[in-house]
């Protein structure tokens, strides 16, 4: 894991400074070049087969100025991790990785001062950000992309009760893609700080998408992406039975429920110890998740460095 965190780093940055050039190629009226997607998109394929949860817990890292690039990045590594869950082959897993890089590209073309708005968007204003998928759609044409991976580029924002937008598609109507994509976009986008919220922690996000997939989000491939990435994903904070708080560093293999954990702090004595890293899946263990805790009512500030040994903005 601390290898591939290194690694994933290296391609974060490159991959974010590759959508970093789309978004300014668009926002300057000029032809997007796509023509790297590809083989950053292979890159972040490559690591997530070497260490599903590296790249896709380190992406959730942002800072609310850089969102709109990483979350780009985010969800690629996402869509990959969810498309190798469900058994994909290597087409497909590289489209749903596309899809992911590429799906907000029509954000370009969104007022800055709306995208940062530290504040609720007002009617109008929500109404130009409804129009991003449509105006991303039109950005990619001409690109020799395949067509699932334009449709989820126009069709992440769809829901499976019919309300969601541009084109209020019935469920039947939604693709595999487009389903993908809004599952692997709404938890980056609720993990992550933003100019008017600070993000949830990984394991109550996935609690509060739960609720949400009766009217939203589709069911199935919801219980696959929580497979993905564990019931408790890396960097979640947790109290275990003896009372000490840590942080989950690493997925356990063939078990959802015993993640490597780094415990810091202790409860019972009210005050930080020397971190450990506890497996508790191992033979004779005795530590189990007792719950989640709220990183809000604790306020850890080096949270982010515990589970990854990197510095809070490694790229």
């Amino acid at each position: 894991m601390a290898q591939e965190l290194q690694r994933a780093a290296s391609i974060c940055a490159n991959a974010k400074q590759a959508v970093i050039s789309m978004f300014s190629e668009a926002r300057m009226g000029r032809a997007v070049d796509a023509s790297s997607a590809p083989g950053l998109v292979s890159e972040i394929a490559d690591s997530v087969t070497r260490n599903p949860s590296a790249l896709i817990s380190l992406a959730r890292i942002k800072t609310a100025g850089e969102y709109t690039f990483m979350h780009s990045v985010a969800v690629c590594a996402l869509m990959v991790g969810l498309a190798r869950q469900m058994g994909l082959n290597d087409e497909a897993t590289q489209q749903a990785g596309l899809a992911g890089l590429l799906h907000d590209l029509g954000k370009a073309h969104i007022p800055l001062e709306i995208l940062n708005k530290p504040g609720k968007l007002s009617d109008a204003e929500f109404a130009l950000m409804r129009g991003h998928p449509g105006a991303g759609h039109a950005l990619l044409q001409g690109q020799g992309l395949p067509a699932p991976v334009l449709d989820a580029c126009l069709h992440h924002h769809e829901k499976i009760d019919g309300t969601g937008y541009p084109h209020r598609l019935p469920a039947e109507q939604i693709t595999t893609l487009a389903r993908m994509a809004a599952i692997c976009d709404v938890y980056d986008a609720i993990t992550s700080d933003r100019p008017y919220k600070a993000g949830w922690d990984p394991a109550e996000s996935l609690r509060r998408m739960a609720e949400w997939t009766r009217d939203h989000l589709d069911q199935r491939l919801y219980q696959a992406f929580v497979k993905s990435l564990g019931i408790y994903p890396v960097g979640s904070l947790v109290r275990l039975t003896s009372g000490r708080l840590g942080v989950v560093t690493e997925q356990s293999p063939g078990t959802l429920l015993t993640p490597r954990v780094k415990v810091f702090y202790s409860t019972k004595s009210d005050m930080r110890i020397p971190p450990e890293l506890i497996d508790l899946s191992a033979p004779g263990c005795r530590e189990q998740i007792a719950g989640r805790e709220d990183p809000a009512r604790w306020q850890f500030p080096d949270l982010n460095e515990l589970w990854s040994g990197l510095p809070h903005q490694p790229w």
